[in-house]
């Protein structure tokens, strides 16, 4: 039997989050065979919308992993030009991860990830810039375990943070954006946590549903070299297909001078050294999804956690550019829910979790 469920997010995503049109052309790229009734639905929606060329194309994650561990230095470095002139002529790309094991980079070989990684950057960079894209993901027994619930129950969780109603979302994040804009000094306070830094020039972008579904959070970047202190990350976080639980970076005039995570000390700061970008920060969001409360191991959904934050290693984005450039892009969260501060100058405007200015009450989920 069909879940209407399927229906609508393939709704959100095709009349919200990407606007197909008439004439458009369509790049759906999945993750994962499981993804293939999202795909059928989101096929059959495009072309009803009238788009000119509709292609999909699936991956296994399984034949990446042999590609990272056997490939030779050629292939390695080989650039698939034929896909970046395809994705030239792209005007929507759709991607659905539907993976059923998150770890099964685990023992992939790191250094041919970050070759690769480097050398196919212009194809993101060209989808990012010059298409109409979003991401999302697709419920899998894998995910669900991965998030410690049923599948029933991670379908359920999945569906409720993916099909909201994402325009009157938009307009309560517009006051965090406001005051993200009008703010100077940012202070964060937590358990094994300070951290200050300026945002001063640096304007307040919100997630909104365009770009990611599930969505919900409100980012900026910090002045490059203005971060000073520490923070500790209590959520875990995937890289690679690696597990890091407890990271700790400790900053100096904006640079990561200290990072450790318990057992992968080296691992971690491999990935720091990727390039000179990788040691600064590109982003720092909060997160404002209200149907997302806590980690399930997916920074699709982590990233968006209701009272939690992000501060990202590497790479800025160019909405919010703060000059930093790195091939990495790390969201690493942190959640405050229960302990912790933001401060916006001198103004407390989130404490344990929940908004406290009278502006942004709006934003509080409800209880």
């Amino acid at each position: 039997m069909k879940d209407p469920r399927i229906t609508t997010l393939a709704e959100v995503l095709v009349n919200y989050s990407t606007r197909v049109k008439k004439g458009d052309v369509v790049l759906i790229s999945a993750s994962g065979f499981e993804a293939a009734p999202l795909v059928k639905e989101l096929y059959i929606q495009c072309l009803g919308k009238g788009a000119r060329y509709v292609e999909y194309d699936f991956s296994l994650p399984e034949l990446s992993r042999h590609f990272y561990n056997r490939a030779s230095r050629e292939q390695l470095t080989y650039f698939p030009q034929h896909k970046l002139d395809f994705m030239k002529k792209v005007n929507v790309f759709i991607a659905i991860s539907a993976g059923d094991n998150s770890m099964v980079m685990a023992k992939a070989r790191q250094e041919g990830m970050i070759e690769y990684a480097k050398v196919v950057r212009p194809i993101s960079d060209w989808r990012v810039k010059h298409t109409r894209w979003v991401i999302t993901r697709y419920p899998t027994h894998g995910a669900a375990q991965e998030a410690k619930m049923s599948l029933e129950e991670y379908e359920e969780y999945l569906f409720a943070a993916c099909c909201i109603d994402w325009a009157q979302e938009s307009r309560k994040q517009d006051k965090l954006k406001k005051l993200m804009d009008k703010t100077d000094r940012v202070r964060i306070l937590a358990s094994d946590t300070d951290l200050s830094f300026s945002i001063k020039g640096l304007p307040g972008i919100k997630c909104d549903g365009r770009f990611n579904i599930p969505d919900g959070e409100v980012f900026t970047a910090p002045v490059k070299e203005s971060v000073e202190g520490y923070i500790t990350y209590n959520c875990p976080t995937l890289y690679q297909g690696k597990e890091y639980t407890s990271a700790r970076l400790e900053f100096r005039k904006g640079k990561i001078v200290s990072a450790t995570s318990p057992g992968m000390d080296a691992e971690l700061n491999k990935i720091l050294d990727t390039d000179p970008g990788a040691r600064y920060i590109g982003e720092f969001a909060i997160g404002v999804n209200p149907g997302i409360t806590e980690p399930m191991r997916n920074i699709l959904f982590d990233e968006k956690i209701f009272g939690s934050i992000h501060f990202t290693p590497g790479q800025c984005y160019d909405e919010c550019d703060n000059g930093n450039r790195s091939a990495v892009h790390w969201d690493m969260v942190k959640l405050l829910k229960g302990d912790g501060e933001i401060w916006f100058d001198s103004t407390l405007i989130q404490k344990d979790g929940r908004f406290v200015h009278k502006n942004l009450l709006d934003l509080n989920p409800r209880d």
